[in-house]
């Protein structure tokens, strides 16, 4: 409800929102039925927000906080190589184009200008059993798809390194003599270690057997095998976008807390951290990246 840097900040439960704005405690206002629908979810990305707004008849069409910026989508396209150069191998024999965006991915395939382009499109609207003009929706699909891909392995990338200093972070602190006396220290950290290790393991082998999948869509491309590639990513977004939510809100948690004091310094501030905040909804994320669909049987 309120956040300053001197004051601190004030939060409630959605429960108590009737209190706090004097609401009829006799009728569910409309505010308090989205906003407790909205304190369920995982994530809030733009991915995992418009499956659950959906989900719950919320209208997410054309709304522009519910896209991906212009200048994140081209932020975005160093991952997007992964995805566009094989398809650009398929058509024009090579993937070195220069494509900042799928905008242009599309333009080059709504007007390709080589004559063996134009014959290798028709073979790839062919496989796809597409009309060669429905091309260019087809890659608009292809383009969602794979661009919220690119957006969480971006994510994925920036926060791992930041869990994994965390954990060394916990293990310099493990060999400290007074820590070592503190009730339920070493329990958190023998709590923790494992179940963050689990879940960075478990997460950066997904996005390898992504990887792994999308090559593979390319050898024998067809419309079945596109469709199940992009229904096997978006079955993920949800447990991806919570995941990767969750630990970045705890290492942005830890950095603003010690980011700007020197290491080995505050070790009691930083185990008292650990033993709330940090530990606050690890297994819950645990639960969390366990549950995701099994890839091997998308």
């Amino acid at each position: 409800m309120f956040q300053d840097e001197s004051t601190g900040s004030g939060q409630l439960e959605p429960d108590q929102l009737p209190t706090y704005y004097g609401w009829d405690p006799n009728k569910e206002h409309v505010d308090l039925r989205r906003i407790r629908a909205l304190a369920s979810l995982s994530s809030y990305d733009v991915y995992s927000l418009r499956i659950e707004l959906r989900r719950l008849g919320i209208d997410v069409n054309d709304h522009e906080a519910l896209t991906l910026s212009e200048e994140k989508s081209k932020e975005l396209a160093g991952y997007m190589k992964t995805f566009t150069g094989p398809l650009l191998q398929q058509v024009y024999g090579s993937g070195e184009e220069n494509i900042q965006d799928f905008g242009q991915l599309v333009a080059m395939f709504a007007s390709p200008n080589r004559e063996e382009a134009q014959r290798n499109l028709q073979k790839l609207a062919d496989k796809l059993e597409i009309d060669l003009m429905e091309v260019p929706a087809f890659l608009e699909d292809y383009a969602d798809t794979f661009l919220s891909l690119a957006y969480f392995k971006e994510c994925m990338d920036q926060v791992v390194p930041d869990v994994m200093s965390f954990l060394e972070n916990i293990g310099d602190l493990k060999s400290n003599l007074q820590l070592q006396r503190t009730t339920g220290f070493l329990e958190t950290c023998d709590f923790m270690e494992p179940r963050l290790n689990s879940i960075i393991t478990s997460i950066t082998g997904r996005f390898e057997r992504f990887d792994q999948h999308t090559k593979n869509l390319w050898d024998n491309v067809s419309a079945n095998s596109f469709q199940r590639i992009r229904t096997m990513i978006k079955s993920h977004h949800k447990t991806v976008g919570g995941v990767l939510c969750g630990l970045t809100t705890k290492m942005d948690a830890w950095e603003t807390k010690f980011g700007t004091i020197s290491q080995g310094a505050a070790v009691v501030a930083r185990a008292d951290f650990i033993m709330s905040d940090m530990r606050h909804g690890i297994a819950r994320l645990e639960e969390l990246e366990k549950s995701a669909p099994d890839i091997a049987d998308a």
